[in-house]
């Protein structure tokens, strides 16, 4: 394993996120399951583990701080607030308050089983909102020994330039893959120049790139490819040309689609971290060990050439995943949270 940073946080450059075990893609584990993958990740070096008080809402904190505790000092734990109140959250100040952001960082520490965050997350930055009332907020927990850094999750330049300025972020998680590169523009380089990390969330566009789904494939209960535009049949075909690019580099090297998606975005930027959901062995061992693959120069300029012609068909958002219905999205001020 292969080791980055996040600004000052090290960590492995290949992380887990741990969603998957409670909601989102169909059928979940059994908890002694989720709990031995999770054990497994951090057997092969894994040693970032991803979290939020939405998924579930709840659920996946409380399973994954019981998973970590036997390593928790050894690890770095990440989990992420909403701006929209949880289920039993509502006070009259507001969830985006002090008061209404300390309840829910002492709730997840609780579920958690831990006494700091290694990384609090914003999970979703609301357009309107004040950004720098509650940059002022993560530097007081980060006083407090609550939290070592924190960061923000699909948030645009503006909101990181006026929010890092109070307190600096040290990672932003926001999705990146080949299929979704609209942060490659200004974020990503604004994180560099920033010295702040990157987070990539759905690395391998809820698992599209692996290669293991097709027009043909279906989709069941509580699981977002059946509204993730992306996975539509017509859309799986048309994106097809992006599968046989990756077939064909991977089979040149000896490896897998999933493993040259995650090299190739290691490759190119320095700062970027992904990290995949991963729901068996296979698949942690497969995404795990991409960390130490490396692609050539000439490899990783073929692979840009050939996908800067591609069209990617489909995508993934917050409204399109309300649709689901079971996913609790709430409006701010007229805005899907998700």
């Amino acid at each position: 394993m292969n080791y980055r940073h996040l600004r000052d946080v090290k960590v492995s450059s290949v992380g887990l996120g741990c969603m998957g075990f409670s909601h989102g893609y169909g059928a979940i584990p059994e908890e002694k399951e989720s709990i031995r993958l999770i054990h497994r990740a951090y057997d092969l070096g894994c040693t970032l583990f991803d979290t939020a008080e939405a998924y579930g809402p709840y659920t996946n904190e409380v399973l994954v701080g019981k998973a970590v505790k036997p390593f928790r000092d050894k690890i770095v734990l990440t989990t992420k607030f909403v701006p929209v109140f949880q289920e039993g959250q509502e006070i009259p100040e507001g969830k985006l308050s002090k008061k209404g952001i300390t309840n829910a960082l002492n709730d997840s520490l609780k579920r958690l089983q831990t006494d700091y965050i290694d990384i609090y997350y914003e999970h979703r930055v609301p357009k309107d909102s004040n950004v720098e009332e509650v940059a002022g907020i993560m530097g007081e927990f980060i006083k407090e020994g609550k939290i070592r850094a924190w960061g923000q999750s699909q948030s645009t330049v503006e909101q990181i330039k006026r929010a890092h300025k109070i307190t600096p972020l040290s990672a932003v998680q926001s999705e990146y893959s080949m299929m979704e590169r609209m942060f490659e523009k200004d974020v990503i380089p604004l994180c560099m120049e920033l010295n702040i990390g990157f987070v990539a969330f759905s690395p391998m566009a809820s698992g599209f790139l692996s290669g293991k789904y097709n027009k043909n494939t279906k989709y069941e209960g509580d699981d977002v490819r059946r509204v993730i535009t992306r996975f539509n049949p017509e859309n799986v075909e048309k994106n097809q040309p992006l599968l046989d690019l990756l077939n064909e580099v991977a089979n040149k090297k000896g490896i897998t689609p999933a493993q040259i998606s995650l090299a190739w975005m290691l490759h190119k930027y320095p700062n970027v971290v992904p990290i995949p959901g991963m729901r068996r062995e296979e698949r942690v061992v497969e995404n795990l060990k991409a960390s130490d693959i490396v692609l050539t120069d000439e490899e990783f300029n073929n692979i840009e050439k050939e996908l800067n012609k591609i069209t990617i068909y489909g995508n993934r958002t917050d409204e399109d995943i309300h649709k689901l219905g079971t996913v609790k999205a709430i409006e701010y001020k007229g805005e899907i949270i998700s």
